[in-house]
């Protein structure tokens, strides 16, 4: 999050190192139809389509196939995994693939079947990922990779009416990153899902991404939604009176910014989790 925060846009591109080999920026057709012959891996993206949800371990495998067996960018991919998981964070996710890419880290991060079958309880062998570390660092193009396609995801929102809202009443401002059900509880305030066709152009998610959020923000009493741009919202509600919290996704807000709650007071640009960690371990032992 605090890179996401320091780096803005720039998440969306090599951070540390320039990825390489790229042979395309597309995604292995193996890899979207859970047919690259790897069982855990092609079981584990039925599971994903399925529930929306993947194993963070797997998520690591997948992600090492597509970038670093087939040479696939990574930005593609990432989006796909982004657009199915209900639990996707863009900062975590894409930066993460950049991480196994060898693009927000020092080298590249490769399983092989060996270490799959230890963590995922399987016994599969004769796979191409079943050689050692060093020749997998090495394999020439896997021909059940080859095939691949273009990022092509769409989110369609769904039609609310739009809610009536009081100009002048204390309005707090949710939106895909922020369901927080404790944000003022108990306040007699105006409560709005604030659901953007431009947030979902550029960051698309699943339909049953968008069917989870509005199911949470039926935790929140009184919650209202509203599917438009933020500038349609300010036209009910006065600007003095919006309260929204702070993230990379609500920069255009205006009104009264609340910070996020933080796991400590380390903020900045980290190179690594271990160099943030360092500095908010010292912090949290002092508690």
């Amino acid at each position: 999050q605090q890179v996401w925060i320091a780096k803005g846009d720039g998440i969306f591109q090599d951070l540390k190192n320039q990825q390489a080999p790229v042979d395309n920026h597309e995604i292995p057709s193996a890899i979207l139809e859970a047919a690259t012959g790897i069982n855990a891996v092609d079981k584990a993206i039925e599971e994903l389509y399925h529930t929306g949800y993947m194993h963070n371990h797997m998520r690591m495998y997948v992600a090492s196939i597509s970038c670093n067996v087939a040479n696939s960018y990574w930005l593609n991919p990432a989006k796909w995994l982004y657009f199915h998981l209900l639990d996707g964070d863009l900062a975590s996710n894409h930066l993460s693939w950049q991480w196994v890419a060898g693009a927000f880290a020092n080298k590249k991060y490769y399983a092989n079947q060996e270490n799959i079958n230890k963590y995922f309880s399987s016994r599969q062998n004769g796979t191409f990922l079943d050689v050692s570390y060093t020749e997998l660092a090495t394999l020439d193009q896997v021909e059940v990779l080859q095939e691949t396609v273009p990022f092509e995801l769409r989110t369609t929102l769904p039609h609310f009416d739009r809610p009536s809202f009081s100009g002048n009443r204390k309005t707090l401002v949710y939106n895909y990153y922020n369901l927080d059900p404790n944000w003022h509880k108990d306040e007699d305030v105006q409560r709005v899902l604030l659901l953007e066709p431009g947030h979902f152009e550029k960051y698309p998610v699943s339909q049953k991404n968008i069917d989870f959020v509005l199911q949470l923000a039926k935790n929140i009493e009184g919650m209202k939604v509203f599917v438009g741009a933020f500038d349609d919202l300010a036209k009910e509600v006065a600007e003095e009176h919006i309260i929204y919290k702070e993230h990379p996704t609500s920069k255009h807000y205006r009104g009264t910014r609340e910070e996020r709650d933080w796991l400590s007071s380390a903020k900045g640009y980290f190179p690594s989790f271990f160099k943030f960690w360092k500095k908010a371990k010292k912090e949290l032992q002092s508690l």
